[in-house]
């Protein structure tokens, strides 16, 4: 650097290049026209919020990380898809779409709703309101692909070619497990079947799912298996662990449904002529939790139907060293863990057969 060049000329410099790193990231263009996400509480950012549901989180100390405080999404900050749609250069966030209001639709929406299920019937009982996987796509997708036909002219080539570049993130089934399976004193399930034929079903519903967004026009999909759902401070409470760090029985079922998920994904990429479909594993936990304050959740547990924050606690003073925000969620630190697995990982073992990158590519 020339030695003659005065501190004032430094500053300027040094604004200049600020200036010209902002300008390429306003005119970046994303990697994929649009990405719509499905799924639970895991990327519900706002969807709830208007229903008659214990599933909400419209309050503090939701949002605590979060620039716009609480919006609806079940942590302290970002979601796994809010750091997804960031690493693949969108300048906004997905919209909820029961907040869409007019907002453009061309470029995603969010359809995810807190203690929605693969199965119509999870999580009512127990939690009210919500919006199931069926009613996310049958329902609301549909109405936003004729949104966008219309905003194209109502071309439906034209839509279907915009659509087929789109990424379709589809992360649902740990309320099927804790809100309807393991839940015996509300639904009959587990009475009524084993958990693997339960879990049969669980797979042959989203097969079918899946298929009608392929009707509607999806060919690139990301579908995500179950995190270690037995491990979370609510599972652990309720269901006990003899002794162990985990919940075994909910960890199996889990396990065995992401078996069974990444054997559905290989059939429907060699079924769906064009289809471009990834299973993403969730990374474990940490082996070593000590590096963390503690294992229990950043707030004080009791709202909702018990696992969530209670309104307007205080939370913990560094969210950072914790795995989970409130009972059953985690903390945008460990989510942002998973994204970037999901974005970047290049083994088989977290994203086969590739990562949400090279699958913006294809």
């Amino acid at each position: 650097m020339n030695s003659n060049l005065k501190p004032s000329n430094l500053v300027t410099i040094s604004v200049l290049l600020t200036l010209s790193r902002l300008q390429n990231w306003v005119n970046a263009k994303s990697e994929v026209p649009c990405y719509f996400i499905f799924g639970d509480s895991i990327s519900d950012n706002g969807n709830n919020n208007y229903l008659n549901t214990l599933a909400k989180v419209n309050y503090p100390p939701y949002g605590n990380n979060f620039p716009e405080g609480p919006t609806g999404r079940f942590t302290n900050g970002r979601t796994v898809h809010d750091f997804i749609v960031e690493s693949l250069g969108f300048k906004n966030y997905m919209p909820p779409f029961a907040q869409l209001r007019g907002k453009d639709v061309i470029n995603g929406v969010n359809y995810a709703s807190g203690s929605a299920g693969i199965l119509d019937e999870t999580g009512k009982i127990n939690m009210g309101a919500r919006i199931p996987m069926n009613q996310q796509i049958l329902q609301n997708h549909r109405a936003v692909v004729s949104k966008i036909t219309k905003e194209m002219r109502n071309d439906p080539a034209a839509s279907k070619k915009h659509l087929a570049k789109c990424i379709y993130a589809v992360q649902i089934g740990s309320n099927d497990y804790i809100n309807n399976f393991f839940m015996p004193k509300f639904y009959d399930t587990s009475r009524r079947l084993t958990m693997p034929t339960f879990t049969n079903v669980l797979i042959q519903q989203l097969s079918q799912q899946l298929r009608i967004l392929y009707d509607f026009g999806a060919r690139k999909f990301a579908v995500f298996g179950l995190p270690l759902i037995g491990c979370t401070p609510n599972a652990v409470s309720v269901h006990g662990t003899d002794g162990k760090p985990c919940v075994e029985k909910i960890n199996k079922a889990a396990g065995l449904f992401n078996e069974k998920l990444q054997l559905l994904v290989h059939q429907l990429n060699a079924n769906l002529t064009s289809a471009k479909m990834t299973y993403l594993n969730p990374p474990g936990l940490p082996v070593d939790l000590s590096i963390f304050a503690n294992a229990e959740s950043c707030c004080e547990i009791g709202g909702g139907g018990g696992e969530l924050c209670i309104r307007d606690s205080s939370p913990c003073s560094s969210p950072e060293k914790y795995i989970f925000w409130d009972g059953v969620h985690l903390t945008e630190t460990h989510y942002k863990v998973i994204a970037e697995s999901a974005y970047s990982c290049t083994s088989p073992s977290c994203a086969a057969p590739f990562n949400i990158q090279k699958l913006a590519k294809l």
